[in-house]
């Protein structure tokens, strides 16, 4: 962290110091701290940690192993009683992580940040957004997906000296959050991917997904700039927020930015003409597959150019990109192409998914594993996805987990090049993989967090 002293900690969250206070002076107040985490394990000597009361553990438990690691302060909203340490006493510390944040986030009086949130595609986006502004300015962005109410404090703490820019992706999953959430980040610009049925279980229609995503807008800084997916039909429905125009983005010539002449190199990417509001146009290498990474791009080259980079620039940084691995990330075995997007799931993200493997040159496998906060209809939206996947003349599906199993029986029999096998557990698969892959496969795995497929994807890379 740069220049964050103790002080502005207790100011940020409003604290009262408890505990033994002896300690308390001037000099303690003003000690600068090297990091704040909420995790007990973290921490070590010049740590604040904070104890936060989650869903499943509450770390107030585990504060005196934080202050055995030699944790500078720890921050609690249970009163402790008597201790021999100090400690601050907040009315919530979810609450006071994400006000500390906020106050860090603000000492970086000359950064811009931009926003990313939407229903898929946030972290890729993000990805590529960073890549094509590090080619002229030293970007911040999420760790991984750290996007929630405690990942996008833990983010904005890793902000260090010189940092120009910040890339921060804004993940929801229940009304309300979104404006906590918009109200740290404070971008100055703010980019909605897609409203798609992610999370239905709670925001129950996408009309509600469109209003949660869209609260994000609300706290765009005057004078900023709205970058909104154009092919999307509810955010084409946003005409202006607090008098700003959005920029639309997509493949259709209506939108601001758009792309044409769009040429797929298979699972290895795409080319396409690039046409920007200035009436600019140039060609790019989008290194990675898709039609959603050409969209990625696009918006991508439209926030380049609005913070100053050349031609030149935004070329080199859409070519630089990488993928994360678990989102869409190509491996090369040799004797395997695998598609390792296995980090989550819904059917939106799904049929993209299968989208890119049907690009695929030989045989295409999906092995695809349950989908989770589906409500009600997760039986029926499995079932669309296995049709789906059927209908592009997938090889191979293998459905791995209960609910996969209406994605497997929707599947069968479709088409006839496509045969289908499930599985109950991705253990029993990878016992039997070896019958199921050949060499020179094109392999897409992809499944909802939960059902943790990256094993698959360390024996696939071992397989042959």
């Amino acid at each position: 962290m740069r220049h964050f002293t103790l002080n502005a900690i207790m100011k940020a969250c409003e604290g009262t110091f408890s505990g033994n206070t002896e300690r308390i002076n001037d000099n303690f107040l003003n000690t600068e701290v090297d990091d704040i985490v909420i995790d007990s394990r973290k921490v070590k000597p010049g740590v604040v940690f904070v104890a936060i009361d989650g869903e499943n553990v509450d770390a107030h438990q585990f504060i005196p192993e934080a202050i055995s690691a030699g944790a500078l302060l720890v921050i609690s909203h249970q009163d402790l009683g008597t201790t021999d340490f100090p400690y601050l006493l907040v009315k919530n510390t979810g609450q006071a992580l994400l006000d500390i944040a906020s106050a860090y986030r603000d000492s970086f009086t000359d950064l811009k940040v931009i926003g990313i949130t939407g229903s898929v595609g946030k972290t890729s986006t993000k990805e590529m957004v960073a890549a094509v502004l590090s080619t002229k300015y030293q970007v911040h962005k999420t760790l991984g997906n750290f996007n929630n109410e405690w990942g996008l404090p833990l983010s904005i703490f890793t902000l260090k000296e010189g940092d120009q820019i910040s890339v921060l992706e804004l993940g929801v999953n229940h009304f309300g959050e979104m404006r906590r959430l918009s109200k740290v980040a404070g971008p100055d610009i703010g980019v909605i991917t897609n409203i798609g049925i992610a999370h239905l279980e709670f925001f129950k229609t996408r009309e509600g997904i469109l209003k949660e995503k869209s609260s994000m807008l609300e706290d765009i800084k005057e004078a900023g700039r709205i970058f909104l997916n154009g092919d999307d039909d509810l955010l084409r429905q946003i005409a202006t927020v607090h008098g700003t125009t959005p920029c639309y983005y997509g493949l259709e010539k209506g939108n601001d930015l758009y792309a044409t002449h769009v040429e797929s190199l298979g699972l290895r990417g795409s080319k396409c003409l690039m046409h920007l509001p200035n009436g600019n146009a140039f060609y790019v290498h989008v290194p990675a597959p898709g039609i959603h990474m050409v969209k990625n791009a696009i918006v991508a080259c439209g926030i380049g150019q609005a913070l100053g980079l050349s031609t030149k620039e935004l070329t080199e940084g859409v070519n630089s990109f990488v993928a994360l691995a678990g989102r869409n990330h190509l491996i090369d075995t040799g004797n395997l192409i695998i598609l390792d997007d296995c980090y989550n799931a819904n059917p939106v993200s799904m049929k993209a998914s299968l989208d890119v493997l049907a690009l695929g040159i030989g045989r295409k496998v999906a092995v695809l594993g349950d989908m989770g906060e589906l409500g009600p209809e997760e039986a029926a939206l499995h079932a669309e996805v296995g049709a789906y996947a059927a209908s592009l003349g997938i090889n191979r599906i293998y459905g791995i987990g209960p609910l996969s199993k209406h994605l497997v029986e929707a599947a069968r029999g479709k088409h006839k090049h496509t045969e289908v096998h499930w599985f109950p557990d991705k253990d029993t698969f990878i016992n039997e993989m070896r019958k199921y892959i050949e060499i020179g496969d094109n392999v897409l795995v992809k499944a909802s967090h939960g059902m943790d497929l990256p094993q698959i994807i360390e024996a696939l890379k071992n397989l042959y």
